[in-house]
């Protein structure tokens, strides 16, 4: 019994301990690693069953396997990024929401969200052509003006509509649609990408990385200019390919707003089981509050929905400026 109960934990540290490897060493790795690390904090059930079985087993050196593997599981479900308050005053609000509708499928659920929501910028990923016929039909031009698209059949089909000016602007190339913009958010310029790689799934990790990275190099050519990227990622921050987008200086608003773990995918697993795989990403320009997953129906994604706040910070002309203008009185 005391050996059976050993070698049970020893198998178990063994699978989490690789999947672990992969996240210590800052790699996605191969499949089924990346499928995995999705679901990273889930993990600390099998190695606390592996702590259990060890202790039956009396094997001392399983215990202490289990406690190291523990620690990091914990250490690592510890959300990743910095929250630090952005300088400057706030210029502007925006509530932003987005959506994969699944084939179209959740589209009806999405028009009640946003009607609730009142979303300035609304990011829908796999809206095909019937979901954007139905979007243009039941949202008003006069409350959403704005709109850039892949108007395409399947998951291929995206759109970002807006009630702010929206300027065309190139998009992310991508196997689905990934339309981006530049808005004018009360005079200043935000520029705006749709998000929706590829999913990490057997035999299309290389596409996936290869998109991800796309992405990333979207978001660090910003050069320091106010930018939101939003949609569904397919990864959660225990993927390096989407840390590295992070670390670009991006941050997750989710994460920024108090919800950095709750799940977006797959729908119909009760919370706080799935991953979150959508993310409304924002330079430091934005503070984030009141981000919500919701469940539409019809998709197996919770949209999001949260507000963004963006703040100007005084450049050093201007607050000499008006350090004279204070002396002068």
């Amino acid at each position: 019994m005391r050996r059976v109960a050993a070698w049970g934990a020893g198998l178990l540290l063994a699978g989490v301990s690789a999947v672990l490897g992969f996240r210590i060493a800052d790699s996605d790795g191969f499949t089924p690693v990346p499928q995995v690390l999705a679901f990273l904090p889930w993990l600390l059930a099998p190695a606390g069953a592996a702590l259990l079985l060890a202790v039956l087993g009396r094997w001392r050196t399983g215990m202490l396997w289990s406690v190291v593997v523990l620690g990091l599981l914990a250490w690592y479900t510890d959300p990743y990024g910095n929250t630090d308050a952005p300088d400057g005053p706030a210029v502007a609000e925006l509530r932003v929401l987005t959506s994969n509708v699944e084939f179209g499928g959740g589209t009806e659920g999405l028009l009640k969200a946003v009607r609730k929501e009142r979303p300035d910028l609304l990011f829908v990923e796999e809206c095909d052509l019937g979901c954007s016929a139905l979007l243009r039909k039941e949202l008003p031009h006069a409350d959403y003006p704005y709109r850039e698209a892949v108007e395409a059949t399947g998951a291929e089909g995206s759109v970002i509509l807006a009630k702010v000016p929206l300027k065309s602007a190139p998009g992310v190339e991508g196997t689905l649609g990934m339309p981006g913009a530049v808005a004018d958010v009360r005079g200043h310029s935000v520029r705006v990408q749709l998000a929706h790689p590829m999913p990490p799934v057997p035999r299309g990790v290389g596409l996936w990385r290869s998109e991800m990275r796309d992405l990333r190099d979207y978001a660090a050519a910003g050069d320091g200019e106010p930018t939101i990227v939003a949609g569904d990622f397919n990864a959660t921050q225990d993927h390096a390919a989407f840390r590295s987008i992070l670390d670009t200086g991006l941050r997750d608003a989710a994460r920024i707003a108090g919800t950095p773990r709750a799940p977006s995918w797959p729908a119909a697993a009760p919370a706080p089981l799935g991953a979150q795989i959508d993310h409304v990403l924002a330079t430091p320009d934005f503070a984030a509050r009141d981000a919500r997953f919701l469940d539409i129906g019809n998709t197996d994604h919770r949209a999001l929905a949260v507000t963004l706040i963006l703040h100007k910070a005084e450049t050093e002309a201007e607050t000499e400026a008006e350090a004279e203008a204070e002396t002068e009185r």
